[in-house]
């Protein structure tokens, strides 16, 4: 089970950087919306950072 954890935290944390360094703060910032909205079952917070993230992701298309 720690190894389970362990792979999942590094994948998170691997992610992450990946976000930082591609789209920069506001891709973080999106991101942290969208992760604390799931965490507190808050649909305005999580919708808020999906539009966010949606909007880095497709930026370059637009």
């Amino acid at each position: 089970m720690p190894a389970l954890a362990l792979l999942s935290a590094l994948f998170v944390v691997g992610f992450e950087q990946f976000v930082e360094w591609r789209y920069g703060p506001s891709g973080v910032l999106g991101l942290l919306l969208l992760t604390v909205g799931l965490k507190t079952k808050s649909p305005t917070c999580s919708s808020v950072g999906a539009v966010v993230l949606a909007l880095m992701f497709a930026g370059p298309a637009l």
